[in-house]
C-alpha cells in the first residue's frame, strides 16, 4: 500500500517540487544578479517582494480552492463540476488581483513606505515596482491554469511551462540589468522587465496547451455566466475563510517585514538574500504540499474517508523525513552561500545567522505547509485553518515580532527566531484538528 502511495506522490509531486525549486533558483539568480548593483537594490528589491508577495499568496489561495474542489470532481469523475469550479475560481482570482493591481499603479511609493522611510531605497524600488504589478495578471493565470491541470493529475505540464519561463526570465534579466546586444542597461528596472516577459509566456504556453485539450474532448472548458450566483454559493464556504486566510497571514509576513525594515537597511538586506534560499528548499515540499491536497480530496471525493486518513499519516511523515534532511543541508551551505553576494561584511555575518535560524525551523515550517496547506484543506473545511493562522499570525507572531524588535532590542536573527515560534503553535494546533478527523468532507455532494 505505501508503495503505491509513494508513486502517486512522485507522479503528482516530484513536477511541482522541481518546478518550486526552478522558480527559487531563478529567484536566487535575480538576487545574484541584482546583488551587484549595491546594497540600497537588494533592499529595494526585497521590499517589492514582501508586497507582492502579499498579492501572490492572495491568489494563490484562490487556486488552492481551485484544487481542492477540481481534486474532488476528478476523483468523482464529474466534469461539468471541474469546469465550474475553474471558471468561478478564475473570475473571483482575476478580480482580486485588479484590486492590488490599481493600488499599486496608482500609489507605489506610499505603499513602499509602509516599510520603510529610507527614500533612496524607495526611489530604487518604484520603477521596479510598477512593472512587477503588471505582471500580476499572467500570474494570476499562470496561477490557475497549474491548479486545474495539477489535480486533474498532469503536473508536467505546468513543470515544462516553468522550466521554459526560467529560462526566459535569466536571459532577459542578464539582458536589461546590465545591458546587452545594445539593449542601455536598466539595473533593478530589468530585473521587473524580464519577470514580466517570463510570466507573460508562462501563462500563454499553459493557455495554448489547455485550449488543444479542449480540442481533444480532454476536459471541458466553457466560459460560465460571471453573473450566475449558484455557481458562488458552492465555493463561497470554502474559498472566503481561505482568502481572508492567506490576506491575513500575508499582511502578518509584510508586518514582519515592516518590522526588520524599521531596524535598519543591512537588516532588509541580510532578509532579502535568505528569500532564494528559503524558496528553494521549502519549495521542495510545495510539490508533497499539493499532492496532500489532490490524493486525500480525491479519496474524499469518493467517500474513502479511513484510507484517506491512513494517506495523510503517511504524507506527514515522508513530510517530516525529508525536512530533516534539507534542514541539515542548509546548515552545512550557509557559509557558503553568503559568499556568493558583494555585499558589506556585516551583511554577510548577518545572513549566515539568519540561515542557521532558519535550518533549525525548516522542519516546523514544512511540516506545517503539509499538514495544514495541503491535508487539512482537502476537505474543504477550510475555516479550521483560517482560525490556526489567526491564532499563530496575531496573537503570538506579531506580538512577538514587535517585542523582540523595539522593546527588547534583539539583534535581527533573534527577532526573526522569537516571531517564528509561532510556526510552532500553528504545528500544535494542526495536529490535534487532525486527531479529531473533522476536516474530512465530501465537498461534491
Amino acid at each position: 500500500m505505501k508503495n503505491k502511495y509513494l508513486k502517486e506522490v512522485f507522479q503528482i509531486a516530484l513536477p511541482i517540487t522541481v518546478q518550486s525549486i526552478l522558480q527559487a533558483s531563478y529567484s536566487l539568480v535575480d538576487q545574484l544578479m541584482v546583488g551587484t548593483l549595491g546594497t540600497v537594490s537588494i533592499a529595494g528589491s526585497g521590499l517589492v517582494t514582501k508586497f507582492s508577495s502579499l498579492v501572490t499568496f492572495t491568489l494563490a489561495s484562490i487556486a488552492t480552492v481551485t484544487s481542492i474542489l477540481v481534486a474532488q470532481y476528478h476523483g468523482n469523475e464529474d466534469g461539468e463540476g471541474i469546469n465550474k469550479s475553474f471558471f468561478s475560481c478564475s473570475y473571483l482570482s482575476i478580480a482580486v488581483m485588479l484590486l492590488f493591481q490599481a493600488a499599486c499603479l496608482l500609489v507605489p511609493n506610499k505603499i513602499l513606505g509602509i516599510y520603510t522611510k529610507d527614500s533612496d531605497m524607495i526611489a530604487a524600488a518604484v520603477p521596479y515596482f510598477l512593472v512587477i504589478a503588471v505582471s500580476f495578471l499572467p500570474m494570476t493565470l499562470t496561477l490557475q491554469f497549474s491548479a486545474l491541470l495539477r489535480s486533474m493529475e498532469k503536473s508536467r505540464i505546468p513543470l515544462y511551462a516553468g522550466i521554459v519561463s526560467m529560462m526566459l526570465n535569466i536571459v532577459f534579466n542578464y539582458l536589461f540589468i546590465f545591458g546587452k546586444l545594445g539593449i542601455p542597461p536598466m539595473g533593478l528596472l530589468g530585473a521587473g522587465l524580464g519577470t514580466l516577459i517570463a510570466r507573460t509566456a508562462e501563462s500563454m504556453m499553459l493557455l495554448i496547451i489547455l485550449l488543444k485539450m479542449r480540442t481533444k474532448g480532454e476536459i471541458l472548458l466553457h466560459p460560465v455566466s460571471i453573473l450566475g450566483i449558484e455557481q458562488y454559493k458552492k465555493i463561497s464556504y470554502i474559498v472566503f475563510p481561505i482568502l481572508f486566510n492567506e490576506f491575513s497571514w500575508s499582511v502578518g509576513e509584510n508586518i514582519y517585514a515592516a518590522i526588520y525594515g524599521r531596524i535598519g537597511t543591512q537588516a532588509v538586506a541580510a532578509m532579502t538574500l535568505t528569500n532564494p534560499l528559503q524558496g528553494m528548499f521549502i519549495g521542495m515540499f510545495s510539490g508533497v504540499s499539493t499532492a496532500a491536497t489532490v490524493m486525500v480530496g480525491k479519496r474524499l471525493g469518493r467517500d474513502e474517508k479511513e484510507e484517506a486518513y491512513t494517506l495523510a499519516k503517511y504524507l506527514m511523515k515522508v513530510a517530516a523525513a525529508g525536512a530533516f534532511i534539507v534542514s541539515t543541508i542548509l546548515f552545512l551551505i550557509s557559509g557558503f552561500y553568503v559568499t556568493l553576494f558583494q555585499v558589506e561584511p556585516e551583511v554577510a555575518v548577518t545572513t549566515k545567522r539568519i540561515l542557521t535560524v532558519l535550518s533549525l525551523l525548516l522542519i516546523v515550517k514544512i511540516s506545517n505547509m503539509v499538514l495544514a496547506g495541503g491535508i487539512l484543506r482537502s476537505g474543504g473545511k477550510t475555516q479550521f485553518t483560517l482560525y490556526i493562522d489567526l491564532i499563530g499570525t496575531w496573537i503570538f507572531g506579531v506580538p512577538l515580532g514587535l517585542l523582540s524588535a523595539f522593546v527588547w532590542k534583539m539583534p535581527i536573527e533573534w527577532v526573526y527566531f522569537t516571531l517564528s515560534m509561532e510556526e510552532v503553535v500553528r504545528l500544535i494546533i494542526s495536529f490535534a484538528i487532525f486527531k479529531r478527523k473533522t476536516w474530512m468532507n465530501n465537498v461534491t455532494k
